[in-house]
């Protein structure tokens, strides 16, 4: 499984956004679908995450100002991002967790995508 991230980029502050994720390659199963973000000297961080049903969760963080939505047939992740701030500044990688034809669930994660965000 192979993933591969777009939609990152400079923008400014209150400024939107809108990141993409698709999976490709021999897909068995795709369950959740996730976005993080690692700021420089910081840790890697959970921004956003959806079930393969559907139901989210956010750090409070982006909470009100994020939304992460996914198509499953796509096998696509989406993270909206708006009103964005100079702190929402990092590398945003998309992480899987699925299986592939051997059928053994694994995490997966995408090359990232530099979002900056300007005052």
């Amino acid at each position: 499984v192979q993933l591969q991230a777009s939609g990152g980029g400079l923008v400014q502050a209150g400024g939107s956004l809108r990141l993409s994720c698709a999976a490709s390659g021999i897909i068995f199963s795709i369950n959740g679908m996730n976005w993080y973000r690692q700021a420089p000297g910081k840790q890697r961080e959970l921004v956003a995450a959806i079930t393969r049903g559907g139901n989210t969760n956010y750090a409070d963080s982006v909470k009100g100002r994020f939304t992460i939505s996914r198509d499953n047939a796509k096998n696509t992740v989406y993270l909206q991002m708006n009103s964005l701030k100079p702190e929402d500044t990092a590398v945003y990688y998309c992480n899987v967790v699925g299986s592939d034809s051997s059928r053994i669930s694994r995490s997966y994660w995408g090359q990232g995508t530099q979002v900056t965000v300007s005052n």
